[in-house]
């Protein structure tokens, strides 16, 4: 990115400072269990207050600082030509939060398996470049009925800059895993996954893209919130899955490490195929 992008490009600016901050967040994490020997690491309402402050800061910013010659608080509908959601102002700052502490999160929960959360990083940033391409060009985005972003292109590099290191990080992440993404990693390339999809007005289209981290994030909230509710209601916990990230559930049910691993990498190119086709299905 340093070497290719535009580093004067409000975009690529945005992007790298997201990367930084929402690592430098994984990197505390990371440091108080592995160097202080802290089992519980960073404690999560402090991850939150990081993640948060981020995601409201950089809603602020883009109400101040419009980027995208659209106004800020308008964001595509995938499926749909030239419509887009509108929001006001205090939603689409809390909107903006709620993407960036997602996302971050939903790439943490993913990496439980070796090479699990880098392989699919690989394929959504990858395919978040593609679409920031098309929004890059007023030829293009015109003709799919794309918001036409001028400078977008550059994210571009910064997509398939994030994608290319993923896929380098797999080669020794693969399983058996040499190295280990940990929270500096997940938190990063998480929270950098959604920034772009924020600038890019496709936040909507991130939970195409990032289907299985979608999924991954859903089994965790059902598994907790059906065990609670039934330990409430019949003083005994129930689960919905066996384990929960959902990942897990599978090696409950026989699956070796390697073929979920797969698979899960299978269904996240099916999705950003399905995504792919919202540029003409529209």
């Amino acid at each position: 990115t340093v070497l290719w992008a535009r580093l004067d490009n409000a975009y690529t600016i945005v992007a790298l400072v997201s990367l930084i901050w929402m690592g430098a967040i994984g990197f505390l994490d990371d440091y108080l269990k592995v160097v202080q020997g802290q089992t519980r690491g960073l404690i999560a309402q402090y991850k939150m207050i990081g993640q948060w402050s981020f995601g409201l800061a950089l809603g602020t910013y883009l109400i101040w600082n419009p980027i995208s010659g659209h106004p800020t608080t308008w964001t595509a509908v995938p499926f749909f030509a030239d419509v887009a959601a509108v929001f006001s102002v205090p939603v689409f700052i809390v909107f903006t939060g709620v993407v960036v502490s997602g996302s971050s999160n939903a790439v943490n929960l993913t990496d439980g398996l070796d090479g699990l959360a880098a392989g699919l990083i690989a394929i959504a940033s990858a395919t978040i470049g593609i679409f920031a391409y098309v929004a890059g060009r007023v030829d293009t985005s015109q003709y799919l009925g794309f918001f036409y972003l001028p400078g977008a292109g550059e994210l571009t590099i910064f997509a398939l800059a994030l994608s290319g290191a993923a896929l380098g990080f797999l080669w020794f992440n693969a399983p058996p895993a040499e190295v280990f993404m940990g929270d500096t990693g997940s938190l990063a390339l998480g929270g950098a996954l959604g920034v772009m999809a924020i600038l890019l007005k496709a936040e909507f289209l991130l939970v195409i893209v990032g289907g299985v981290f979608v999924l991954e994030t859903l089994s965790v909230i059902v598994q907790r919130g059906w065990f609670k509710y039934t330990k409430w209601r019949f003083g005994l916990g129930r689960r919905v899955f066996r384990m929960a990230p959902v990942h897990h559930h599978f090696e409950k049910l026989g699956w070796s490490e390697t073929t979920v691993v797969i698979r899960f990498w299978i269904v996240g190119v099916l999705f950003a195929m399905l995504a792919f086709s919202t540029l003409k299905i529209r």
